[in-house]
């Protein structure tokens, strides 16, 4: 090491690589091309807006447009280019940051009026040297309203010496006045193998030994950021001394080991749950954060998931050869709706992990349920289970496809029973198509008051045309329909038929009847059907169950046969504790098919479902 070299400070690889030229930028030739054809043609818009995730080049590319939009050539005749020569006087001034006719401004610490009156006040002078006078504002999207509406007019009609170059995170936050002003490039993250590929040649130039799977780890932590991973590389030779390892960036980054995270998820799913957490508790000794050890497991169960859609997605950056062969095999074994089940369940368990007190206990508590999950069928399996007979034999196949015995949680765990809170297992069917004589609302058991529809005015000298009701249940049905809620409640409740003719209704009240409740009755029907109606009210006779008794009664004698179904008997060979608390009858809209495997006298009639 020189003298000249001891002296000069340290320069951070993010600020010593900083791309000066098109050619040196990575992963934005869509963007290249586009101002390449906009300059040979002469089509240059005089505001631009780059967006993208941080550290992918955003200021760095506006001031590389800078200096191609000011470039004279190392003759002093050059004009516009892509290619700035990095010779010429402005090129070196801009790359200096003391070019006097390209201003740079931070929106996030000047966001107000004032600041954008100041800049756009200079805006109606001609450069002082160069071609173009030009404002790059950082983080515009910071700017207040009012600081965007001063900036608007000048924008939409600014004058031809002067660029306009926008860069923000938050693409959104921006007006769309303004936006309709500007040219809009998206910069995109690079991908894995690009920032690999770069991160060797600076390493190569800074004389650091690294290897290959240490690009690969940096690479997948930088996330598409470039400036982020050679924050990352830099602190990763530094803390190699010159030589760094997969383990020492694993180390540096508080990452569990690849390889122990498919230990780890190949436990899970075989229901090893003492192993599993033996198995955490050193990645966490070792440094790992649970929280990074829950998202490399969502991530490995979003790769595994992948491999069984498309085999090209063993191609990943982040798997070493050994790896991408055990995760293969992994995915083979592992259903899909076992795979989405997991993913949910980790899903879940890392918002937990995040905002737990203490992450390692929470992070336990996710791979135990994860374990004992792993034993339960999929719902696939489970259906088929129902709608067969009840003596069948019963299996299911576990987490990474293994046959074994199912057995109901003891006490009915997952259904409902009486008296008990509890998740409740449902099976319908699509209802097959059938001829009604009379309406569907009766068919209901679940409503307490029947179906409403919209209000109708009715007026007594302009009866509509209604259908004569033949039943007490036909009465209450007419009453819900004209909306005359307090008449239904009491004809639902009181009213024990004991004679029902046209025209002509006896019936014997029950306790709590109102003594005016015939008069009422029959007039009301009088006003909706248009005919006479004599409605009596006897004590001499007992009378029929009322309306709502009688509701009651047919509810638990459908109960009561479909207690002999055979679906419901295998339902309840697997949950002993299960009851039927109602049977709802579904609409023809509600297409819901149970397996193909139901058939014949295993259908269920009307669409019912169990609960």
């Amino acid at each position: 090491m020189t003298s000249d070299q001891s002296k000069s400070p340290y320069r951070v690889l993010a600020r010593k690589y900083r791309p000066s030229t098109f050619d040196e930028l990575i992963g934005h030739e869509a963007m290249v091309k586009t101002l390449s054809n906009a300059l040979e043609a002469g089509r240059l818009a005089h505001a631009f807006v780059l967006t993208g995730t941080r550290g992918i080049g955003k200021t760095t590319t506006a001031r590389i447009i800078a200096r191609g939009l000011n470039c004279t050539g190392p003759d002093g005749n050059g004009g516009p280019t892509v290619s700035p020569c990095g010779a010429c006087q402005n090129c070196v001034a801009i790359a200096e940051d003391r070019h006097q006719d390209v201003l740079e401004m931070d929106a996030a610490s000047r966001t107000g009026v004032d600041d954008i009156r100041e800049l756009i006040d200079g805006v109606r002078y001609l450069p002082v040297a160069a071609r173009f006078k030009i404002y790059i504002i950082d983080e515009v999207h910071m700017l207040s309203k009012n600081a965007f509406n001063a900036l608007l007019k000048t924008l939409e009609e600014p004058p031809e010496h002067v660029k306009f170059i926008f860069a923000t995170t938050e693409i959104r936050k921006i007006p769309v006045t303004v936006l309709s002003r500007c040219q809009r490039f998206d910069l995109k993250r690079v991908d894995g193998d690009t920032l690999a590929a770069y991160f060797a040649t600076i390493a190569e130039k800074e004389q650091a030994e690294i290897e290959e799977d240490a690009l690969a780890l940096i690479a997948r932590a930088a996330e598409g950021s470039v400036r982020d991973g050679l924050s990352l590389l830099d602190q990763a030779i530094a803390h190699g001394d010159g030589k760094v390892t997969a383990l020492q960036v694993r180390d540096m980054l508080g990452l569990a080991d690849r390889t122990r995270i498919l230990d780890l998820l190949g436990l899970l799913m075989e229901g090893n749950i003492k192993e599993s957490l033996a198995l955490l508790r050193g990645q966490y000794d070792s440094g790992a954060d649970p929280v990074v050890v829950i998202q490399d497991l969502l991530e490995l169960t979003h790769w595994l998931t992948s491999l069984k859609v498309t085999p090209e997605a063993a191609n990943n950056i982040a798997m070493a050869g050994g790896e991408i062969t055990r995760g293969t095999e992994m995915a083979n074994k592992l259903s899909m709706p076992v795979l989405a089940r997991t993913w949910q369940m980790l899903l879940k368990g890392l918002d937990e992990v995040s905002h737990a007190p203490m992450p390692l206990a929470a992070a336990e508590m996710v791979l135990v349920r994860l374990a004992y999950v792993s034993e339960l069928p999929t719902p696939n399996d489970l259906a088929r289970q129902f709608t067969g007979t009840p003596n069948e034999g019963r299996t299911g196949s576990n987490a990474v496809g293994d046959a074994r015995p199912v057995s109901a949680p003891q006490g009915g765990a997952g259904m409902s029973s009486s008296g008990t809170g509890g998740a409740a297992v449902a099976f319908s069917a699509s209802p097959a198509p059938r001829q009604e004589t009379e309406p569907r609302a009766h068919l209901s058991l679940v409503a307490r008051n029947d179906h409403l529809p919209e209000p109708e005015p009715v007026k007594v000298d302009m009866v509509p045309q209604v259908s004569q009701p033949k039943s007490m249940e036909d009465v209450v049905n007419l009453l819900s329909e004209r909306q005359d809620i307090k008449l239904k409640g009491e004809v639902l409740n009181f009213v024990r038929p004991v004679l029902f003719e046209q025209g002509l209704i006896e019936f014997s009240p029950a306790v709590g009847a109102a003594a005016d409740l015939a008069s009422r009755l029959g007039r009301r029907l009088r006003e909706i059907t248009g005919d006479q109606w004599d409605v009596r009210m006897t004590a001499h006779s007992e009378g029929a169950a009322t309306v709502a008794e009688k509701r009651l009664s047919d509810k638990a004698a459908e109960i009561e046969a479909m207690e002999h179904h055979p679906i419901v008997q295998n339902i309840k060979s697997l949950f002993p504790a299960a009851t039927i608390r109602e049977i709802r009858h579904l609409g023809p809209s509600l297409d819901i098919m149970l397996p193909d495997d139901i058939s014949g006298e295993d259908e269920i009639d009307d669409g019912d479902t169990f609960e």
